[in-house]
């Protein structure tokens, strides 16, 4: 298991930082991890699998 800041899901999902916390907050994207004061994370296979069910929402739209 790995965590990966901010930035890097900004890298892996091409979405901005709002888009993010706004998806968060809908409960439409992972929810990050508290490790501790202001630091947070993301479960890196968390992100990953919500890139497979977009490609997966996809597929099935056809």
């Amino acid at each position: 298991m790995k965590f990966v800041k901010l930035r890097e899901v900004m890298v892996i999902t091409s979405l901005a930082r709002s888009t993010i916390y706004k998806f968060a907050a809908e409960g439409r994207f992972p929810k990050q991890v508290s490790l501790g004061g202001n630091c947070v994370a993301w479960v890196e296979s968390e992100v990953v699998e919500w890139i497979e069910a977009r490609i997966a929402e996809r597929d099935t739209a056809r």
